[in-house]
């Protein structure tokens, strides 16, 4: 076990905060007053040295671990080449490789085609583009909860007000949101069609829909999973309406879930796929994936972006790819996703807030309610938990509608100890949370 680091500079996490509030916007949020000076597979060191389990994963991007070696060399050897040319001027081959590996890993029986982007907004308000493109369709249904992204679009998409679009609008036109089936709060499969069936009622008429978009597990809104049952249906209902079925892989993608995407435990493929967060290991790039007929449809120039698929990104994206291949990673994320829920769950039968225990993969997440009433989402005591965490060195996130879900999204290649470990100072963060 790696203890505290000695002190690397002057510098300490309370100074540097007030550098910070000096200089960048409030509204630019800070979940810790931790500064990071440096970071190897699942453990973090910040500028006073001292030590943390990192289940965070920087939001879900960190799949392949801090500063893996492999991604690491590739980006080095890179840089030695060429680090910018943008690809709509003069391309490079990394691009069209990261391309052709991706269309093999998509699911679906049918010709495919990728490009990529900078971000994961970017890459929904792109899937967004192409379905409009290729249906001549305006109208798009997302669903509440869903998370897509902080442009305009992809707060429009969004379902969730604070703190993503209090503020902000007005939005984009023609967006609806239809429920999300979320059976532990009283939305069942046939409410949240339903729902959508409401929508060609009384908002829009289905021939105008473009596209119905949706995150396998949603992220944001609280690590909630539809069911292959869930998604055929949405698949026969899109088919039947000549609707486009968009897969928000953004936060599930690049092996999460178990697989490498998420929906390709649905039994059924989306039109188009959209990517970003590990994909890379944590230099930025996203991609949209999708039949090759939907995708050329926008003419020439009407997709891309400057940086968009630097070769830097995408020779790290390669490596991630081989570090899955070499280490097994798809296996390691079922592995760490047991270990992790079994560790949750005897933490469930000690703490009677814990209501439940639920992942896909390592996608892994807890729920907590007020005295176990599940009419009672406790925020209050997510937040104690979180603050008492990080005083032991343990990084969490918390997310969901109510605030009161504790997802872990720790680097598929910790170790067991580390794993173990972060669930230990979990467990002392709920007694001393529990007993303020």
């Amino acid at each position: 076990m790696h203890r505290d680091a000695p002190l690397a500079s002057n510098a300490t996490n309370a100074g540097l905060m007030a550098r910070r509030r000096a200089a960048l916007p409030s509204g630019l949020g800070q979940t810790y007053e931790v500064f990071v000076e440096r970071a190897v597979n699942a453990e973090v060191w910040d500028v006073q040295g001292k030590r943390y389990i990192d289940f965070a994963g920087g939001i879900a991007v960190l799949n392949t671990g801090h500063n893996h070696p492999k991604i690491v060399a590739a980006v080095k050897a890179q840089l030695d080449k060429v680090h910018h040319t943008c690809f709509q001027v003069v391309a490079y081959e990394p691009y069209v490789e990261l391309a052709e590996r991706l269309i093999a890993k998509a699911p679906g029986d049918f010709a495919k085609k990728a490009y990529f982007l900078s971000t994961g907004a970017e890459a929904v308000e792109n899937a967004i583009k192409v379905a409009r493109a290729a249906t001549q369709r305006q109208a798009v249904i997302a669903f509440g909860g869903g998370f897509h992204g902080r442009t305009l679009l992809g707060m429009a998409l969004t379902g969730k007000v604070a703190p993503y679009k209090a503020g902000f609008g007005p939005f984009p036109a023609e967006i609806y949101h239809a429920e999300y089936p979320n059976p532990l709060h009283g939305v069942t499969e046939a409410d949240a069609l339903r729902s959508i069936e409401h929508i060609f009622k009384y908002d829009v008429e289905a021939a105008r829909v473009a596209a119905i978009i949706l995150e396998p597990v949603q992220g944001e809104g609280g690590f909630y999973a539809v069911s292959p049952a869930f998604a055929q249906k949405l698949r026969a209902l899109c088919d039947q309406h000549g609707i486009v079925l968009i897969a928000d892989e953004v936060q599930t993608g690049a092996g999460r879930t178990g697989t490498w995407l998420a929906c390709e435990q649905w039994g059924v493929a989306p039109d188009l796929i959209t990517m970003a967060k590990s994909m890379a290991g944590g230099f930025p790039i996203s991609a949209v994936i999708g039949k090759a007929e939907l995708m050329d449809k926008p003419l020439p120039g009407g997709l891309g972006g400057t940086y968009a698929g630097s070769p830097i990104a995408c020779a790290a994206a390669l490596a991630v790819l081989d570090v899955f291949e070499e280490e097994k990673l798809l296996d390691r994320s079922k592995a760490v996703g047991q270990r992790l829920k079994n560790g949750l769950g005897q933490l469930a039968t000690r703490f009677k807030a814990i209501q439940d225990v639920r992942g896909l993969g390592a996608m892994v997440a807890i729920e907590l309610f007020k005295d176990g009433d599940l009419h009672q989402p406790d925020a209050d005591l997510t937040k104690r938990v979180c603050a008492e965490a990080i005083k032991r060195g343990l990084i969490l996130l918390s997310c969901g509608v109510y605030a009161n879900v504790i997802r872990i999204l720790v680097p598929l290649t910790a170790t067991d100890e580390n794993l173990d470990e972060g669930l230990t100072l979990l467990g002392e963060a709920f007694a001393a949370a529990s007993a303020a």
